[in-house]
């Protein structure tokens, strides 16, 4: 880095005593120096965890200069020259701040765990510092008190009221002390936020189902039993086989495994994560972090973090989310309740002698589908292989767009797993860079999502393209065999993808706008594709047996659609109580730490959760509520309604790849972050959207 060069210059001038002979020059931090790669993408290929923190302080020094600057502009403020300023500044630390996410949620380790702790507390004090300046507030506030007056087109005006907002939301009206006490609490939340978060991390890494006899394999497909051994054999346990807490491993094993007793041990190792005391407990952690949230809120004059969280989504109050999760509960626990009579029937054919518990619902629904559908998820898996699925996205987003994807082989990537690809028009006009990140590993933690690497704007007058990046944790190839998706894979796979699409699409002039996405909007462009993934004349065009090469056949297809709403009454109320949870710690009226599990436990009985189902998320591993989803869980629901009633948009067409809505969706997608969703919403549906579909399609109607 050009500082610290210069620094030891300075050093070596000042110590005539050492030899004569130059200090070897220090290497320059590529995180601060330009990115000559192809398409300007991160050098990961020479990017080391120590690089960050002086990269993050220098890029932090340089953006304290610009808004200085800014703040200072003896020039009467302008919205070009304070809020568009302000918008443009601070372009190294976006850069260096995106690299560092993708590295700390994809391929962490102690040193870069190091790093995110020392650092998030710095970088919430960085954004304190720019929302509590007077100068710079006075600026914005001047602007934004003369906004009628300055015709501006609909992305500056909602970029300026956001800014604004923002500042006001940041505590910009507060009192002295209360200023204080709102950094004390940012800078005491970044860090429990990082605590949280790491200590899933590292308990979701720590358990591992350790079989060493294979009559306990009994149910186990030949790929899954594979695959647990050469989980073993990597554990330094060859000739056994281990199964873990992480998605492609611990789901499949619930659905297939006829031990009873495994299957209650590897669940409740899941339910139980950072809820056993010890250093990793997250118990405290997120009563802590529930509590100074509340805390946070009334400083800024909300009643909760809810009201505060939601005052900048669509749903706008907690109680129209809960009108929402109220109106999709009911007839989802009453369905629950009826597959659970229908398990608990076959248990009893079977002369189990049990009742029904969680760790036998998947398991035992399976064998109802079988029943009920002839339907096997073993039987579709050949069909799915992951390579076919990822181009199956690329084909569904080529009829529907026209855009095209091409490998690119001379990309740096951060782990020789990760696939680049160019994104192009039609006509050949570049688009973007997408990095599609498919499989688990112990430095990446749990989940599926997408974030973006280079933001899109337009910066000088020239269009920045996007470089975006999806991340899953998917099954893994075992020998010979590539990776076979479940059902449920290959739709993660769609949504994710949707995500990145939707920031490939970005035509916005301020980066910033791509920030400014309600949450329970963001979902939509995600939710919208898994519509699409058993579609019959999708499937046709990309599930092929990963053997023969033969498409799926058609009485199959028409069983996966037979059996579309199977199950849906579990999916559906596990995913719902924990939003609620989600919900109601988040609408808490006192500052004060709780029970955690007191708390969940009256909050899932006062919900009415039956016993034979666990919550989507226990509240210490509840990673969306401790973190950027919370008093936002919900939205996954309410995008679900968008998503749906968007998708019936192609339907009544009678073309799934309808090229007029196609078009009509990708202009909504494209202005979503620099205008009001709800006002484009009605722009491409010609009006507001309904929960029909919605309940159509998951059977509760």
């Amino acid at each position: 880095m050009r500082i610290t060069l210069s620094l030891l210059g300075i050093v070596a001038l000042a110590a005539p005593a050492i030899a004569s002979k130059p200090a070897p020059a220090q290497p320059l931090n590529p995180l601060l120096t330009e990115w000559t790669t192809p398409f300007g993408v991160p050098p990961f290929d020479l990017i080391k965890p120590e690089h960050f923190m002086p990269a993050l302080e220098e890029a932090m020094l340089r953006h304290n200069k610009e808004v200085e600057a800014i703040a200072t502009n003896p020039k009467a403020p302008t919205f070009d020259n304070t809020v568009a300023a302000l918008d443009d500044s601070g372009e190294l630390l976006a850069n260096v701040g995106n690299v560092f996410g993708v590295l700390s949620s994809a391929e962490t380790n102690e040193k870069l765990e190091a790093v995110e702790a020392k650092v998030r507390p710095m970088l919430a004090s960085h954004a304190d510092d720019i929302c509590l300046s007077k100068a710079l507030f006075k600026r914005v506030k001047a602007v934004y008190e003369e906004r009628a007056k300055l015709h501006l087109d609909p992305e500056q005006a909602t970029l300026l009221q956001t800014t604004y907002r923002r500042f006001v939301r940041g505590g910009a009206n507060l009192a002295p002390a209360q200023k204080e006490r709102l950094r004390a609490i940012n800078a005491e939340l970044s860090s429990l936020i990082v605590k949280f978060s790491d200590n899933l991390l590292k308990e979701t890494n720590a358990y591992k189902l350790v079989v060493d006899t294979k009559a306990d394999l009994a149910g186990l497909s030949e790929d899954q039993i594979a695959t647990a051994a050469e989980a073993a054999k990597s554990a330094g346990l060859a000739g056994k086989w281990v199964f873990t807490l992480k998605a492609p491993s611990i789901w499949p094993f619930l659905r297939s495994s006829s031990n009873r007793e495994r299957r209650k041990q590897i669940l409740a190792a899941y339910a139980m994560r950072c809820d056993k005391g010890g250093e990793t407990d997250n118990r405290h952690v997120f009563a802590k972090i529930a509590a100074l949230r509340v805390e946070k809120a009334q400083l800024l004059g909300y009643k909760t973090w809810a009201n505060f969280i939601l005052d900048e989504y669509m749903a706008k109050t907690p109680e129209n989310v809960y009108k929402l999760l109220d109106q999709l509960w009911r007839p989802a626990l009453a369905k629950a309740k009826l597959e659970a009579a229908d398990i608990q029937a076959m248990i009893d054919a079977e002369h189990g002698g049990f009742k029904l518990e969680p760790w036998d619902w998947r398991y035992y629904s399976e064998k109802v589908k079988k029943a009920k559908y002839d339907l096997d998820e073993e039987v579709i898996k050949p069909y799915l292989p992951i390579d076919e699925v990822r181009q199956g996205a690329f084909t569904l987003a080529n009829r529907l767009y026209g855009i095209t994807f091409t490998e690119l082989t001379n990309i740096p990537v951060y782990n020789p797993e990760v696939k680049v690809y160019e994104v192009k028009e039609k006509d050949g006009k570049h688009v973007g860079i997408l990095y599609m990140d498919s499989y688990p590993r112990p430095g990446k933690r749990g989940g599926a999502w997408c974030s973006n690497i280079r933001d899109q704007w337009i910066k000088d007058g020239r269009f920045v393209t996007p470089v975006v990046y999806n991340v899953h944790n998917l099954s893994r190839p075992s020998g010979d065999t590539p990776a076979l998706l479940t059902p449920e894979e290959a739709e993660t796979i769609f949504h994710e993808f949707g995500h990145a699409l939707h920031a490939l699409f970005s035509n916005c002039r301020f980066r910033g706008s791509g920030g400014n996405i309600a949450q329970d909007f963001v979902e939509l462009p995600s939710q919208v594709m898994e519509n699409w993934v058993f579609e019959p004349d999708l499937l046709k065009l990309y599930a092929r047996h990963y053997k023969t090469g033969e498409p799926m056949p058609e009485a199959l297809v028409a069983k996966i659609c037979k059996a579309g709403t199977f199950n849906k009454g579990f999916a559906m109320t596990e995913y719902l109580a924990a939003a609620l949870l989600d919900m109601d710690w988040h609408t808490m009226t006192e500052p004060k730490i709780q029970d955690a599990d007191a708390f969940e436990k009256a909050s899932l009985d006062k919900w009415g959760l039956i016993p034979e189902i666990l919550t989507r998320y226990r509240t210490t591993y509840f990673a969306h509520s401790a973190d950027e989803y919370s008093a936002g869980y919900y939205s996954y629901t309410w995008s679900a309604v968008l998503d749906s009633d968007a998708f019936q948009a192609f339907k009544e067409k009678g073309d799934i790849f309808d090229q007029a809505t196609a078009k009509a969706f990708r202009e909504l997608l494209s202005k979503s972050g620099g205008e009001d969703p709800a006002v484009l919403f009605r722009l491409f549906r010609g009006r507001d959207p309904k929960v029909d579909a919605l309940l159509e399609k998951r059977g509760l109607k």
